[in-house]
């Protein structure tokens, strides 16, 4: 393998509030060029709701710490502010794989030095990994882009952190890999070469290094892809040659090192353990720690699985800079008896349960009940730190949040700033409270009464969903909302109160609990349409209901797969874009049959979405990823395709501009050139401006965008890890 040649690139990091000046100039389309406005950027709040699969505490800097996510980025402690900011909301559409951290590193004697491995998957559609590298705190990059890939969002994502600084020259960095063994920098960063005398053999589809640590001048690397009795844990101590750590344990608990902490009082590191990589799929684990002056290994599990009910794996560990022989370990995928936190203080010799008198306050972010009366304690615990100035101050990572203690005994979420949801759904009604709903990946549908807030009604309930496939209102009764999603207890509720509370459709359809996909309901509220699309791509029949919900049946003229849109005025029409044939279909009966309008239109295999204009009837935008926009006025029966526009993703309306006949229209692409970004239209589509700026990209942002019908110029982004985004003109 040659070095990998890296490329500069220096970005400002992201931050919670931007102004975008009017001076930049912009992309233009359509006949005319258009000065770019002047916009803020902020996230909607609703907190975490996604998996946090590091923390470090920067060993020599009070109050300084960073946190990496699986998908949505990597994020600075601002402990002034008591808030995160994030780093990676730079990096555009092109480079949405690398939104995923595999780890991040810093350097003791340089604070100011921050180091991230990006790449979220490491399959063969996705891109190569890449290392970011800062001199001030993840303000500004430097940029290498690798040859192989990384996966900070596949199995494994927990495990510890793969950079690392050596302990002996700051300017020699260790990377490991999964697919791709050791690699190693000698000029911090900037280029990268395969460490030949690594003693373990890359795999195609194993897990590959686990862990990078030093332990006083020597690094240790663990080895995920080990059977149990080949070694999975390796050392140098010069920085040249590699050896297996003898007398390491053995067997199916002791399969993968999962993380590992160095006490340098005692001079022991501790390692967990588990079967697998995680955070799925463990049911087997334990820790170990090892004197490193005298090779001596010592079993210090607190708790054995026991292979019947209560089974799990070990993954985070931490220890205490301040006290020698305090150390704290957490279990994962412990679901019989949940997750917790193990706490020793005579070097593992006893150890004690902190979830057992753990007090949990979610105020600040309700939806973590997930319906019920109390939260628990977490899942997919696989980050654990202490801070090394406050021996009390603890944080773990879960599936959804962060929490954080500073007694032990009272634990609260400490998120603020770090959203990671991925967004699916978004609508701003044209009246009631709330002006945004969303429907979201993993935590169902929120109903957004402020927007600098976390919801106050959590999550919606009855039932509870975890990922959201469909949420639409009806036009001319917008306090009926309606939603489908993947639940436990139904897959379809809808709501008579704007989407603050709900109940679930009467019955629902026997495909719904296996494939629910998007559903619409009519202007006037007397329709449902729900279509029905398995996560494999099997596509079914879509069902109609008069009833709400109490009673469905087939529409065989429906085109299968496709997405019902409502006609936002006539009760009786809905169209649907059958993306295989590249046909606009539409009825006139309130969805009994469907017939072929226009035909010809872009199909295959990529994104597409159709829209209708509010306010007006039969008025159809398509967006379409390699043939741009295209526009009907005749209910389908023909299009225009929209000049200046070369790719388009998603698109929104808005309140039109002041003056304007048309509602101001928001475009996720393209226009004749790159970058991709997010555009406005108070034109109908004539001229357009982009109203994001390279600062803020936020990667992939293509699944849905709208405006708000109450609030000229402002805008809610869909993301895919970095939450809601929204922009309103200063």
């Amino acid at each position: 393998m040659n070095a990998f040649s890296p490329s500069r690139r220096s970005l400002l990091g992201g931050a919670a509030v931007a102004v975008v000046g009017s001076a930049l100039p912009g992309p233009t389309g359509g006949a005319r060029a258009a000065e770019r406005p002047a916009y803020r950027w902020r996230t909607v709040t609703i907190g975490g709701t996604g998996f946090v699969t590091g923390v470090l505490f920067h060993p020599a800097v009070p109050g300084l710490a960073y946190a990496r996510t699986d998908i949505g980025g990597a994020y600075r402690w601002d402990d002034r502010a008591a808030r995160w900011t994030p780093l990676t909301d730079h990096l555009g559409w092109d480079d949405w794989n690398l939104l995923g951290v595999e780890a991040l590193a810093v350097d003791p004697a340089h604070p100011d030095r921050l180091y991230l491995a990006l790449g979220t998957y490491a399959q063969p559609w996705a891109g190569n990994g890449a290392v970011l590298r800062s001199e001030d705190r993840g303000a500004t990059w430097s940029r290498t882009d690798l040859t192989v890939k990384l996966g900070a969002n596949e199995d494994g994502r927990g495990t510890g952190e793969r950079l690392l600084v050596d302990p002996r020259d700051s300017d020699t960095l260790w990377l490991g890999t999964r697919h791709d063994g050791l690699l190693r920098s000698t000029d911090r960063g900037a280029t990268w070469s395969p460490v030949g005398s690594f003693p373990a053999a890359p795999s195609a589809t194993g897990q590959g290094v686990t862990l990078l640590v030093a332990a006083g001048r020597a690094v240790y690397a663990g080895w995920g892809d080990s059977d149990g009795t080949a070694p999975a844990l390796y050392r140098t101590t010069d920085g040249t040659a590699w050896e297996a750590v003898p007398g390491q344990p053995a067997g199916t608990s002791a399969k993968v090192p999962v993380r590992a902490a160095y006490d340098r009082h005692s001079r022991e590191l501790y390692v967990t353990y588990a079967d697998a990589p995680g955070p799925n799929g463990q049911s087997d684990g334990s820790v170990h720690k090892l004197a490193v002056g005298t090779g001596t290994w010592t079993d210090v599990t607190p708790v054995r699985p026991d292979g019947a009910s209560d089974t799990f794996g070990y993954g985070g560990v931490a220890v205490d800079a301040r006290r020698p022989g305090t150390a704290v370990v957490s279990t994962n995928n412990r679901w019989a008896a949940v997750d917790t936190l193990y706490r020793t203080t005579d070097g593992g010799r006893t150890w004690t349960s902190l979830k057992d008198t753990a007090v949990l306050d979610v105020s600040e972010t309700p939806y973590l009940t997930w319906g019920e009366e109390r939260p628990k304690f977490g899942w997919w615990i696989q980050t654990v730190a202490v801070d090394p100035y406050d021996s009390r101050h603890v944080l773990y990572g879960t599936g959804a949040t962060l929490y954080g203690t500073r007694d032990l005994r009272h634990w609260a979420p400490r998120i603020r700033g770090l959203e990671e949801s991925s967004v699916r759904h978004l609508i701003s009604p044209p009246t009631g409270r709330a002006h945004l709903l969303s429907g979201l990946g993993d935590v169902g549908v929120m109903y957004h009464d402020r927007l600098t807030a976390s919801p106050s009604r959590g999550m919606a309930t009855n039932p509870v969903f975890g990922t959201v496939t469909g949420l639409a209102l009806a036009a001319a009764r917008p306090s009926y909302v309606v939603r489908t999603g993947w639940g436990d207890h139904g897959n379809g509720a809808l709501s008579r109160d704007g989407g603050r509370t709900w109940q679930p459709f009467a019955a629902q359809p026997a495909l719904a609990k296996e494939a629910p996909g998007p559903v619409a309901v009519s202007a006037d509220a007397g329709v449902l349409l729900w279509t029905f699309v398995h996560w494999d791509g099997t596509k079914y029949p879509a069902h109609r209901s008069a009833d709400d919900g109490a009673t469905w049946s087939e529409v065989p003229t429906f085109p299968r797969g496709a997405t019902p849109v409502a006609d936002p005025v006539d009760p009786a029409l809905f169209h649907a874009y059958d993306t295989d044939t590249g046909t606009l279909y539409a009825s006139t009966d309130g969805g009994r049959t469907f017939t072929a309008r226009a035909t010809g239109l872009p199909s295959g295999d990529g994104q597409f979405e159709l829209v209708a204009t509010p306010g007006r009837s039969g008025d159809l935008w398509l967006s379409t990823k390699d043939n741009g926009l295209h526009h009907s006025t005749d209910g389908g029966a023909t299009f225009t395709r929209v000049a200046g526009c070369r790719a388009a993703y998603a698109l929104g309306f808005g309140r039109p501009a002041p003056g304007a006949a048309h509602p101001a229209l928001y475009l996720v692409g393209a226009l004749t050139g790159p970058p991709t970004g997010v555009h406005r239209s108070d034109d109908g589509g004539r001229t357009w401006v982009r109203i994001n700026d390279d600062a803020h990209q936020w990667g992939w942002t293509g699944e849905t965008v709208t405006g708000d019908p109450r609030v000229y110029g402002r805008v809610y982004l869909a993301t895919n890890g970095r939450g809601i985004q929204y922009g309103e003109p200063v």
